[in-house]
């Protein structure tokens, strides 16, 4: 087992035993706090896989997580008002269901990576980093300008949507679903990091031309991969809006892309548990640091850049050493 792996093992028994140890003790906020950085770890790991598999750097991710979020909004606020989404031949009704929710974030959201994908994929560059970020600015201000569902005041959910079988309003149990949402997209990530697709898109991006010539196309590879990604981004952003009762535009804009980013760059860029490291110590800082200044992003800021400058892995890949990465 490499020191890697011994890692991942470590931080994965973390997410079991600290939930475990807060709902001993009785501190159910503390069981919510570990379930928000679960959710963002896992639109971490989302994003991961175009950025560290595919090298595409791309600032309009937040677009698919408020996709998934709006998806679980509008469902769910249809479902609770009893009133139909669309009253034709063909009734089509919200829903308080988790799967069927996530089902629909995942599709809505690759879609949406599809569209999005296909025609930014064919710039490479800054000029890809920017019609990213277009897009994502695009859908926010259309969630601004849309009256139906709170416009730029967002819209609340005043009931937590089922799971069959499970309590979602126990924190410790809503908390289960996410780490088994979680660990399964991690289980996936390592399975298509080391799949013929994986190492193609890999091959990909370190040296395009030569893929080219074997008769792959590096387009076509980098376009599946950015939809993945977007789905599962779509999904974290359906569980970050069940988790919170509430969706807003603000889930779709570039600071929450930047914040994705953030969480992939400190725990380690192609690093499996990369993200799931980022993410846990973004929540950690706000929760310790928030209390003490508004300004506490501050502190962030200097931890990125000592990490951008003097551990290039990110904090896994410098504990790890020179591991292969998507261990």
């Amino acid at each position: 087992m490499s020191r890697e792996q011994i890692l991942n093992a470590a931080v994965m028994l973390a997410l079991v035993a600290f939930p475990l140890w807060a709902w001993a003790t009785d501190e159910p906020f503390l069981i919510t706090l570990t379930t928000k950085a679960a959710i963002l770890a896992l639109a971490g790991v989302g994003l991961n896989i175009a950025l560290g598999l595919g090298g595409l750097v791309s600032l309009g991710h937040a677009a698919f997580f408020g996709i998934g979020g709006y998806a679980m909004g509008v469902l769910a606020s249809h479902a609770q008002l009893y009133d139909p989404i669309l009253e034709t031949p063909f009734l089509i009704e919200g829903t308080k269901s988790m799967p069927i929710i996530w089902l629909v974030a995942i599709t809505a959201s690759g879609l949406a990576a599809l569209a999005i994908g296909a025609l930014s994929l064919r710039t490479s560059g800054v000029y890809f980093i920017m019609i990213t970020l277009a897009f994502g600015q695009m859908l926010y201000f259309f969630a601004i300008s849309w009256p139906a569902y709170g416009g730029e005041d967002g819209l609340s959910i005043y009931v937590r949507n089922d799971f069959p079988g499970l309590n979602t309003l126990d924190p410790i149990q809503f908390y289960v679903i996410v780490l088994a949402l979680l660990a399964a997209v991690l289980f996936l990530t390592s399975r298509l990091a080391k799949s013929s697709f994986g190492l193609a898109l890999n091959a990909a991006r370190q040296s395009p031309m030569r893929v080219e010539t074997v008769g792959i196309s590096p387009y076509r590879l980098r376009l599946i991969a950015f939809t993945i990604s977007g789905m599962i981004t779509g999904l974290a952003g359906a569980l970050f809006a069940d988790l919170n009762r509430f969706v807003s535009p603000t889930m779709l804009s570039w600071q929450t892309s930047g914040e994705i980013m953030v969480f992939v760059i400190i725990g380690g860029v192609a690093r499996l548990f990369g993200p799931v490291v980022g993410a846990m110590l973004f929540i950690l800082l706000e929760h310790l640091l928030g209390g003490l200044s508004d300004y506490w992003h501050v502190y962030l800021g200097v931890l990125l850049l000592l990490i951008v400058l003097f551990a290039r892995g990110g904090v896994i890949g410098s504990l790890a050493g020179r591991g292969k990465a998507h261990d």
